[in-house]
């Protein structure tokens, strides 16, 4: 670090420094309770979608109990026709949404297969929809997480190293200055005592 010149113009610049790190403190706090904010309503999100998942399989296991003993396999039936999602801007962070999600039913025999593949695929396009808001959600909270970590690091560089460090800079520069200004005056006074001296 470089040494720190004790003077008017360092105290100027010291001073500016201070104010616009100060300036910066708030902004910096409201942007972290907003992202606070955020991940926790994505957290409730995330656990409403993860319940109604276990929700739709469980529906499943009771209103079909004979899909579990069939080798049925319906996947292939279900296809997703819209799959869109947008990213809105939540104070420079660019956060996931589904807007909107379409599943395509393939044609199907209905004498080849059994007469409960309909419930159950309505079921699966349930699942389906959960299965992508959770990854969505997932992903939404990563970044929220990144972006907290990030903003509470800048945070505490302001509130407890650049700030602090200008105080100490601006009271150091300040004692330096008024004991040069203290010692000025001594030795005008001295002067002017030596100066009385040799007149008479």
């Amino acid at each position: 670090m470089a040494k720190l010149a004790l003077n008017k113009a360092t105290l100027n610049r010291e001073g500016k420094r201070l104010k616009a790190f100060t300036q910066f403190v708030p902004a910096l706090d409201l942007k972290r309770k907003q992202l606070l904010s955020a991940r926790q309503e994505t957290t409730k999100c995330l656990e409403g979608h993860r319940s109604a998942l276990v929700c739709v399989e469980q529906q499943i296991r009771e209103e079909l109990p004979m899909y579990a003993g069939s080798n049925l396999e319906t996947e292939s039936l279900l296809q997703i026709k819209t799959l869109q999602i947008e990213y809105a801007n939540l104070v420079g962070l660019e956060l996931p949404k589904l807007v909107s999600f379409e599943v395509e039913i393939a044609q199907y025999s209905r004498l080849l297969l059994p007469h409960w593949v309909d419930s159950l695929l309505m079921l699966q396009i349930k699942a389906l929809r959960a299965e992508v808001e959770i990854q969505i959600a997932d992903q939404r909270l990563a970044l929220l997480e990144k972006g907290l970590q990030k903003t509470t690091q800048r945070l505490n560089l302001f509130d407890k190293v650049l700030i602090p460090e200008a105080q100490a800079n601006i009271r150091r520069i300040r004692i330096a200055l008024s004991d040069a200004e203290r010692a000025g005056v001594v030795r005008a006074k001295i002067a002017k005592n030596k100066r009385k001296r040799l007149l008479l």
